[in-house]
């Protein structure tokens, strides 16, 4: 397939992403096409662009890792979009980044956790546990990320509680690799008091998994 079919399926209101993750992982090729079309002015191919990277960075992580220093400056990038798939993306290529190049980037990796976007935010929270798991050497680090959450500033007091269900979740795929538990307790209890109904059942499941007293 060529880039231009390629574009025209991904332009497509009928597209299959999940087909077209399954046709650029048997021909590696086509992941410059799709890196290039992160720069197509049509929003459609861009988006669409994006969305299939993060696909393929979650089902065949190694192909991008090339690609590390790309999605490392669209941590940058004025287009939130493209912004939020990176954060994911490089996420997913701490699996296999055997040239500790995200070791690097931590402090760029982690500059918006604290506001004021709720969604980069969210992202970068959602991305941790995964980076936990692959790097647990960075634990201690990620632990004290996530921890800025409570005094961090979004657009509104709601946003904040919806991240802090996202910290919960993360901190719940990695708590046992976590050293100084007590800060993580302290955080996840209080908000047993949440009045965003999803974060306060996942701290109650946080405090069960764990068998902890509250």
């Amino acid at each position: 397939m060529d880039k231009q079919t390629l574009f025209q399926k991904l332009e497509a209101k009928d597209r299959d992403l999940e087909q077209i993750v399954s046709k650029v992982i048997d021909n590696p090729e086509m992941v410059d096409y799709l890196i290039s079309g992160l720069s197509e002015e049509n929003a459609r191919i861009k988006y669409s662009c994006s969305n299939t990277l993060v696909k393929i960075s979650e089902r065949k992580t190694e192909l991008l890792y090339p690609h590390f220093d790309l999605f490392s400056n669209h941590l940058k990038a004025e287009n939130k979009f493209i912004k939020w798939g990176a954060i994911i993306i490089i996420a997913n290529l701490t699996k296999v980044d055997v040239q500790k190049k995200f070791d690097k980037i931590f402090n760029k990796y982690y500059s918006g956790i604290s506001g004021p976007i709720m969604i980069t935010a969210a992202n970068i929270t959602k991305g941790s546990s995964i980076i936990a798991i692959a790097k647990p050497y960075l634990t201690e680090q990620i632990t004290q990320e996530l921890l800025k959450i409570k005094n961090a500033t979004y657009q509104t007091e709601e946003c904040r509680n919806v991240i802090l269900g996202h910290m919960i979740s993360s901190f719940t795929k990695f708590f046992n690799q976590i050293e100084n538990k007590e800060q993580v307790v302290k955080i996840v209890k209080k908000q047993l008091e949440n009045p965003r109904k999803p974060t306060k059942n996942k701290a109650e499941k946080f405090i069960k998994k764990w068998k902890l007293s509250i």
